[in-house]
């Protein structure tokens, strides 16, 4: 059997991996359009309940990226300028810098025969020689683009503006800052990946956007706009952009996994949205679950298809609806930002995607639970 992954990313690497590893005889190909040592983007975060998950399919492998992982329990959540700490359950979040992400993920695809092509463009998906072809290229895939009729791609997009930057700053622990500035509604999210690096995640609703004239800004004004709202934070440090478009959020959906003998995951499949945090991870476990439907009938690639959709879509769509339930919340962050009281924000925060809900707020997080009681909030009486 020949597979031809589309998408050199740590889902699509990931997959040729786990192939390898479960089907040493099968031919896997990774094209990639972007050079070996390239990455967009700055840190990935993966909690440490989604590494549980992928080192069960792939020890050696996630030992290797925890090793190169910077691992923080908290969270601070500032509102009304008032700092809310959040201790996480467990080890928390595990941050890396893409590029090694990528290139651990790479080292061991390369040590298993992995045939990997990067700089390489495919002029036609649609010509490729392989038994499997999969989707592995992220939300503009070109896979997916070639024949959306027969996946039943639906396409939509969110109405608040983001970009994603880097700080030249290890920050002591990741951070979400809400603030009012000069009438605007504006959202920071940073975490640090390095010991001298952190991600930056700008973000405004489309009111600020519109009447702070950012459409017609260049690139370096909004970057200035921006630094100048988060100067407390940032601490004389600017903001370092990596291709840091800004943009809105697309809403990516497809009706069928799979269309004759292509295939898609992670965000080809559905978009996650940047704000639960689990984009790389669900992307991942995708791969997982393919790989294990193609160990099992490794001479029914129809059949195996069938049985990555029937193990993986019904996790797959408990994370995408946690997603759209906390896009839906940041949608509406202005009038969220409105309530006067930064703990009665938190609650509402903390139980946005429903996965959190008042009972599991109080085992998970009691320290913040108790602040939250003091804090007079009234969902948490009785």
């Amino acid at each position: 059997m020949k597979v031809t992954i589309v998408g050199g990313g740590p889902s699509g690497l990931f997959l040729s991996i786990l192939l390898k590893q479960r089907l040493p005889h099968v031919q896997v190909d990774v094209h990639e359009q972007n050079p070996a040592g390239a990455t967009f983007g700055f840190g990935v975060v993966l909690a440490d309940t989604g590494l549980a998950s992928l080192r069960e399919a792939a020890p050696e492998v996630v030992e290797d990226l925890m090793g190169a992982m910077r691992f923080n329990d908290r969270q601070t959540i500032v509102m009304r300028e008032r700092p809310i700490v959040v201790r996480r359950p467990g080890a928390g979040g595990g941050a890396i810098p893409r590029i090694d992400l990528l290139r651990i993920l790479q080292d061991h695809a390369r040590r298993l025969d992995v045939d990997m092509r990067h700089e390489h463009r495919l002029a036609d998906v649609r010509a490729l020689d392989a038994d499997l072809v999969v989707g592995a290229d992220g939300v503009n895939s070109t896979l997916r683009a070639a024949d959306e009729a027969a996946f039943g791609t639906t396409h939509g997009r969110l109405t608040n503006h983001f970009a994603w930057y880097g700080v030249d700053k290890a920050f002591e622990t990741p951070a979400l800052v809400f603030r009012e500035w000069r009438g605007g509604c504006f959202v920071a999210h940073y975490y640090p990946y390095s010991a001298a690096m952190s991600t930056f995640v700008a973000e405004c609703d489309d009111r600020t956007w519109v009447e702070f004239g950012m459409e017609a800004m260049d690139a370096r004004a909004r970057q200035t706009l921006f630094e100048e709202v988060f100067a407390p934070e940032l601490g004389g440090h600017g903001l370092v952009s990596n291709h840091s478009s800004w943009r809105q959020f697309p809403v990516v959906r497809n009706r069928a996994w799979h269309a004759g003998n292509r295939v898609l995951l992670g965000d080809a499949l559905a978009s996650a949205h940047f704000s639960i945090g689990s984009g790389t991870r669900i992307a991942m476990e995708d791969a997982v679950a393919l790989a294990e439907a193609l160990r099992q009938r490794p001479e029914d690639v129809g059949g195996a298809l069938e049985s990555y959709v029937a193990s993986r879509k019904p996790a797959k769509q408990r994370l995408i609806r946690a997603s759209e339930a906390s896009y839906n919340w940041y949608e509406r962050v202005r009038e969220w930002m409105r309530i006067e009281s930064p703990h009665e924000f938190v609650y509402r925060f903390m139980t946005r995607t429903g996965r959190v809900d008042r009972d599991r707020l109080k085992l998970q997080y009691p320290d913040l639970v108790r602040e939250m009681e003091e804090a007079g909030v009234a969902a948490l009486a009785g």
